[in-house]
């Protein structure tokens, strides 16, 4: 059995795939609600900001960070180019026609960062308190949900017999091409 710190270090590498994979998604229009199953419909878009790295040997690590809301991306592409990873992504999900969310994805370790849930309904009175606190937790649940079935549908493609045909390649078509 690996412990902990081993298995960290020899799959850490799947996070900022999964991050890349996501981008992507996003990039080339694909049906998030299909690739998952949902009921609801999801969809994903790139937020504020979006972080790569670039190992250049000898310990030296290269970071690109874009951020703002016009920002262009097209510096994070030719970054992809040169071997980086995406390690950190700003995103937006919209579940439903009502519910959107906003937060960081970090590769590396899966953690959630600056998340935004929908408003919590009520006027804020004592009685209603509880109640509050109940649907900000099950809208926590919700976005967890999603993010761990986008991470499990990545995983099955990842190791699947056919990755180089059907998930690499149009990858990196998508980064050359850009």
């Amino acid at each position: 059995m690996l412990d902990i710190a081993t298995a960290y270090n020899k799959y850490s590498f799947l996070g900022n795939e999964f991050l890349t994979w996501l981008w992507f998604m996003v990039e080339t229009g694909q049906d998030i609600t299909q690739a998952i199953e949902s009921r609801d419909p999801v969809s994903l878009d790139i937020g504020n900001s979006l972080v790569l790295e670039n190992s250049l040997g000898d310990n030296a690590r290269e970071k690109i960070t874009i951020k703002g809301d016009q920002a262009g991306l097209e510096e994070g592409t030719t970054a992809l180019k040169k071997g980086a990873k995406v390690t950190e992504m700003n995103l937006i999900c919209k579940l439903g026609p009502e519910e959107e969310y906003h937060f960081t994805l970090k590769g590396d370790s899966f953690n959630i960062t600056g998340l935004k849930t929908p408003a919590a309904a009520g006027d804020g009175s004592d009685d209603e308190i509880e109640g509050r606190i109940i649907e900000k937790a099950l809208l926590l649940v919700r976005i967890t949900q999603v993010i761990d079935t986008l991470f499990f549908t990545f995983l099955k493609q990842r190791t699947a017999d056919d990755w180089k045909h059907k998930g690499f390649d149009p990858m990196r078509t998508w980064i050359y091409n850009d």
